[in-house]
């Protein structure tokens, strides 16, 4: 079985922990979003669609500057569940996985994002899950068959907890996975460890 995955980037978030519009950070040279879009790209994903608010038109400017689709969740009290609704639902109709991927997690490093492709290749059934040092961490990668259970008023939690035998764990090497950037001290944070201060 051919195997093509794409990747959601969620930048629909109103960033209210945060303060400040999340995915514009800067972080290094380039802004959280280019970060995580450079990372998908890296990691060997083609196809990549952004999802943004109804009032995200910074974010949708500061995104056309790279190869990807923007789509917009209208759904003004959307959660994240609605955002991957609107996103699986525009990827093309050979897509048999799709990686869902967050702006909160800026560090993962593009291996990772290879590594669940690898999997997804080898086991296309199954939900991939990466860990690091025994924790489940973000991105994770869904068939799309199983993403298609995500209807309305599911959450991707109850996708997930519906059948533990179908996910698979994959050990890595990247705390990226586990850092999850919500408020201004978690950003300094990860501006301490991409500067080494």
């Amino acid at each position: 079985m051919k195997t093509t995955v794409a990747a959601l980037l969620l930048a629909a978030g109103k960033s209210s922990r945060m303060g400040s519009c999340k995915p514009l950070l800067p972080l290094g040279d380039v802004t959280v979003m280019e970060r995580c879009l450079n990372t998908l790209h890296r990691g060997g994903v083609n196809e990549i669609i952004v999802v943004v608010s109804l009032h995200g038109e910074d974010v949708d400017r500061a995104a056309r500057d790279h190869s990807v689709q923007i789509v917009v969740n209208t759904d003004e009290s959307g959660d994240m569940a609605s955002s991957i609704r609107v996103g699986r639902d525009n990827t093309t109709s050979e897509t048999s996985g799709i990686i869902v991927a967050l702006c909160d997690y800026p560090l993962v490093l593009p291996g990772t994002v290879k590594t669940l492709i690898d999997e997804h290749a080898k086991h296309p059934e199954c939900i991939i899950t990466p860990t690091c040092k025994g924790r489940r961490g973000h991105p994770l990668l869904l068939p799309r068959l199983i993403l298609e259970e995500l209807t309305e008023g599911k959450t991707l939690r109850d996708v997930l907890k519906r059948d533990a035998a179908r996910i698979r764990e994959v050990p890595l090497e990247d705390a990226g996975i586990l850092i999850d950037m919500d408020t201004p001290d978690d950003y300094r944070a990860v501006c301490g460890m991409l500067y080494g201060g």
